[in-house]
Protein backbone atom coordinates (compact mmCIF):
# COMPACT_ATOMS: atom_id res chain seq x y z
CA UNK A 1 0.00 0.00 0.00
CA UNK A 2 0.88 3.97 -0.71
CA UNK A 3 -0.33 6.65 0.66
CA UNK A 4 0.96 10.85 0.15
CA UNK A 5 2.37 10.65 -3.16
CA UNK A 6 1.68 13.58 -5.33
CA UNK A 7 4.13 13.48 -8.10
CA UNK A 8 6.20 10.66 -10.11
CA UNK A 9 9.64 10.57 -9.66
CA UNK A 10 12.52 8.56 -11.53
CA UNK A 11 13.78 6.39 -9.54
CA UNK A 12 17.67 4.93 -9.29
CA UNK A 13 16.76 2.32 -11.66
CA UNK A 14 14.86 4.00 -14.18
CA UNK A 15 18.03 6.64 -13.63
CA UNK A 16 20.59 4.27 -14.39
CA UNK A 17 18.86 2.47 -17.82
CA UNK A 18 20.71 1.69 -20.56
CA UNK A 19 24.32 1.89 -18.26
CA UNK A 20 24.98 0.96 -14.94
CA UNK A 21 24.10 1.01 -11.10
CA UNK A 22 26.58 0.84 -8.25
CA UNK A 23 24.86 -0.67 -5.36
CA UNK A 24 27.13 0.46 -2.39
CA UNK A 25 26.39 -1.17 1.32
CA UNK A 26 24.37 -3.61 -0.42
CA UNK A 27 24.57 -6.36 2.28
CA UNK A 28 23.19 -3.26 4.74
CA UNK A 29 20.06 -3.66 2.69
CA UNK A 30 16.73 -4.46 5.37
CA UNK A 31 15.53 -7.96 4.84
CA UNK A 32 11.88 -6.48 3.79
CA UNK A 33 13.44 -4.23 1.26
CA UNK A 34 15.26 -7.26 -0.62
CA UNK A 35 12.32 -8.86 -2.25
CA UNK A 36 11.90 -5.84 -4.29
CA UNK A 37 15.63 -5.60 -5.27
CA UNK A 38 15.25 -9.52 -6.45
CA UNK A 39 12.27 -8.69 -8.71
CA UNK A 40 13.71 -5.37 -10.22
CA UNK A 41 16.43 -7.96 -11.04
CA UNK A 42 15.20 -11.05 -12.04
CA UNK A 43 12.30 -9.15 -14.19
CA UNK A 44 14.06 -5.99 -15.20
CA UNK A 45 11.05 -4.29 -14.40
CA UNK A 46 10.39 -1.38 -12.06
CA UNK A 47 6.99 0.57 -10.64
CA UNK A 48 7.52 3.99 -9.74
CA UNK A 49 6.09 4.60 -6.02
CA UNK A 50 2.69 5.57 -5.89
CA UNK A 51 2.01 3.73 -9.52
CA UNK A 52 1.10 0.03 -10.60
CA UNK A 53 2.13 0.15 -14.39
CA UNK A 54 5.39 -1.58 -14.88
CA UNK A 55 7.91 -0.04 -16.66
CA UNK A 56 11.11 -1.85 -18.46
CA UNK A 57 14.63 -1.62 -17.78
CA UNK A 58 18.19 -2.18 -18.86
CA UNK A 59 20.66 -1.79 -16.09
CA UNK A 60 24.41 -3.26 -15.19
CA UNK A 61 24.14 -4.22 -11.44
CA UNK A 62 27.92 -3.51 -9.38
CA UNK A 63 27.40 -4.00 -6.03
CA UNK A 64 29.64 -3.50 -3.05
CA UNK A 65 29.72 -4.61 0.52
CA UNK A 66 32.30 -5.54 3.11
CA UNK A 67 30.32 -8.34 4.70
CA UNK A 68 30.40 -12.05 3.86
CA UNK A 69 27.58 -12.14 1.86
CA UNK A 70 27.68 -15.84 1.37
CA UNK A 71 27.87 -16.32 5.54
CA UNK A 72 24.97 -13.56 5.71
CA UNK A 73 22.80 -15.90 3.28
CA UNK A 74 23.34 -19.29 5.09
CA UNK A 75 22.40 -17.74 8.37
CA UNK A 76 19.61 -15.95 7.18
CA UNK A 77 20.57 -12.28 7.26
CA UNK A 78 20.53 -12.02 3.84
CA UNK A 79 18.36 -13.33 0.80
CA UNK A 80 20.09 -16.32 -0.40
CA UNK A 81 18.03 -15.97 -4.18
CA UNK A 82 19.06 -12.49 -4.05
CA UNK A 83 23.16 -13.26 -2.90
CA UNK A 84 22.77 -15.67 -5.89
CA UNK A 85 21.40 -13.27 -8.36
CA UNK A 86 24.34 -10.71 -7.73
CA UNK A 87 27.32 -12.97 -7.32
CA UNK A 88 27.68 -13.50 -10.83
CA UNK A 89 31.17 -12.47 -11.07
CA UNK A 90 32.81 -11.60 -7.94
CA UNK A 91 36.01 -9.53 -7.15
CA UNK A 92 37.45 -9.26 -3.18
CA UNK A 93 39.55 -5.83 -3.13
CA UNK A 94 42.14 -6.63 -0.07
CA UNK A 95 41.63 -4.15 2.80
CA UNK A 96 44.56 -1.04 2.28
CA UNK A 97 46.58 -2.72 5.03
CA UNK A 98 47.51 -5.39 2.68
CA UNK A 99 47.99 -3.32 -0.22
CA UNK A 100 50.40 -0.08 0.78
CA UNK A 101 51.53 0.90 -2.31
CA UNK A 102 48.15 2.18 -2.89
CA UNK A 103 48.29 4.34 -0.02
CA UNK A 104 50.38 7.43 -1.38
CA UNK A 105 47.85 7.45 -4.77
CA UNK A 106 45.03 6.94 -2.62
CA UNK A 107 46.51 9.62 -0.80
CA UNK A 108 47.74 12.46 -3.43
CA UNK A 109 44.10 11.99 -5.10
CA UNK A 110 42.40 12.80 -1.72
CA UNK A 111 44.32 15.58 -1.37
CA UNK A 112 44.31 17.14 -4.77
CA UNK A 113 40.40 16.89 -4.64
CA UNK A 114 40.71 18.85 -0.62
CA UNK A 115 42.60 21.69 -2.97
CA UNK A 116 46.29 20.78 -2.24
CA UNK A 117 48.12 19.40 -5.25
CA UNK A 118 50.29 17.05 -3.28
CA UNK A 119 51.05 15.77 0.31
CA UNK A 120 54.37 16.02 2.13
CA UNK A 121 57.19 13.67 1.86
CA UNK A 122 56.84 13.36 5.29
CA UNK A 123 53.05 12.88 5.76
CA UNK A 124 53.07 10.64 3.07
CA UNK A 125 55.74 8.32 5.04
CA UNK A 126 53.63 8.52 8.19
CA UNK A 127 50.16 7.57 6.36
CA UNK A 128 51.83 4.79 5.14
CA UNK A 129 52.95 3.64 8.56
CA UNK A 130 49.29 3.13 9.62
CA UNK A 131 47.04 0.05 9.58
CA UNK A 132 44.01 1.76 7.98
CA UNK A 133 40.89 -0.34 9.66
CA UNK A 134 38.60 1.88 7.67
CA UNK A 135 40.30 1.37 4.32
CA UNK A 136 39.63 3.75 1.81
CA UNK A 137 37.30 6.04 3.95
CA UNK A 138 39.56 6.32 6.96
CA UNK A 139 42.55 7.69 4.82
CA UNK A 140 40.23 9.76 2.73
CA UNK A 141 39.45 11.63 6.18
CA UNK A 142 43.02 11.73 7.64
CA UNK A 143 43.94 13.80 4.50
CA UNK A 144 41.50 16.50 4.33
CA UNK A 145 42.27 16.70 7.99
CA UNK A 146 45.75 17.28 7.08
CA UNK A 147 44.64 19.68 4.28
CA UNK A 148 42.68 21.25 6.89
CA UNK A 149 44.76 21.60 9.96
CA UNK A 150 48.11 20.98 8.60
CA UNK A 151 48.07 17.73 11.01
CA UNK A 152 47.79 14.06 10.55
CA UNK A 153 44.88 12.79 13.00
CA UNK A 154 46.61 12.00 16.35
CA UNK A 155 49.68 14.31 15.33
CA UNK A 156 50.43 16.75 18.04
CA UNK A 157 47.88 14.69 19.94
CA UNK A 158 49.56 16.37 23.68
CA UNK A 159 48.01 19.84 21.70
CA UNK A 160 44.84 18.78 21.37
CA UNK A 161 43.00 20.30 23.91
CA UNK A 162 44.42 23.83 23.55
CA UNK A 163 43.53 23.50 19.70
CA UNK A 164 39.92 22.60 20.61
CA UNK A 165 39.95 25.36 23.05
CA UNK A 166 41.19 28.21 20.50
CA UNK A 167 38.73 26.83 17.62
CA UNK A 168 36.24 27.30 20.21
CA UNK A 169 36.63 30.91 21.09
CA UNK A 170 36.92 31.92 17.10
CA UNK A 171 33.74 29.89 16.88
CA UNK A 172 30.33 31.32 16.16
CA UNK A 173 27.46 28.70 15.80
CA UNK A 174 24.89 31.34 14.23
CA UNK A 175 27.17 31.18 10.61
CA UNK A 176 26.10 27.91 8.18
CA UNK A 177 28.76 25.20 8.91
CA UNK A 178 30.27 25.84 4.88
CA UNK A 179 30.88 29.29 6.09
CA UNK A 180 32.88 28.56 9.06
CA UNK A 181 35.09 25.72 7.76
CA UNK A 182 35.97 28.25 4.72
CA UNK A 183 36.76 30.82 7.10
CA UNK A 184 38.91 28.53 9.54
CA UNK A 185 40.51 27.30 6.21
CA UNK A 186 41.35 30.74 4.66
CA UNK A 187 42.91 31.20 8.33
CA UNK A 188 44.68 28.51 8.78
CA UNK A 189 46.55 28.51 5.19
CA UNK A 190 47.61 32.23 5.52
CA UNK A 191 49.30 31.74 8.91
CA UNK A 192 50.77 28.30 7.25
CA UNK A 193 51.99 30.42 4.49
CA UNK A 194 53.62 33.11 6.85
CA UNK A 195 54.95 30.34 9.32
CA UNK A 196 56.57 28.51 5.81
CA UNK A 197 58.03 31.49 4.68
CA UNK A 198 59.82 32.75 7.72
CA UNK A 199 61.12 29.23 7.77
CA UNK A 200 62.94 29.48 4.77
CA UNK A 201 63.89 32.94 4.59
CA UNK A 202 61.62 33.72 2.10
CA UNK A 203 63.07 31.21 -0.73
CA UNK A 204 59.81 30.00 -2.33
CA UNK A 205 61.82 27.17 -4.13
CA UNK A 206 62.80 25.77 -0.57
CA UNK A 207 58.84 26.66 0.89
CA UNK A 208 57.63 24.28 -2.62
CA UNK A 209 59.97 21.69 -1.45
CA UNK A 210 58.88 21.70 2.05
CA UNK A 211 55.41 21.88 1.60
CA UNK A 212 54.82 19.39 -1.12
CA UNK A 213 53.33 21.91 -3.57
CA UNK A 214 54.22 22.76 -6.72
CA UNK A 215 56.83 26.30 -6.88
CA UNK A 216 54.33 28.13 -9.12
CA UNK A 217 51.11 27.03 -6.69
CA UNK A 218 53.36 28.23 -3.46
CA UNK A 219 53.41 31.49 -5.29
CA UNK A 220 49.51 31.65 -6.44
CA UNK A 221 48.69 31.03 -2.53
CA UNK A 222 51.03 33.50 -1.41
CA UNK A 223 49.17 36.19 -3.90
CA UNK A 224 45.93 35.19 -3.15
CA UNK A 225 46.44 35.29 0.31
CA UNK A 226 48.31 38.53 0.69
CA UNK A 227 51.48 37.19 1.98
CA UNK A 228 54.72 38.77 1.20
CA UNK A 229 58.38 38.02 1.82
CA UNK A 230 59.38 38.56 5.53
Amino acid sequence: SFTGAVADRVGAFEAANGGTLFLDEVGELPIDVQPALLRALESGEIQRVGETESRKVKVRIVAATNRELEVEARSGRFREDLYYRLAVVKLGVPPLRQRPEDIPVLADHFAAAAGLPNLPPEALAQLERQAWPGNARELRNAVQAFVAIGALPGEGAQNAGELEAAIKKLLDVERPYAELKELFLQRFTKVYLEALLARTGGNQSEAARISGLDRSYVGKMLGRYGVSKP
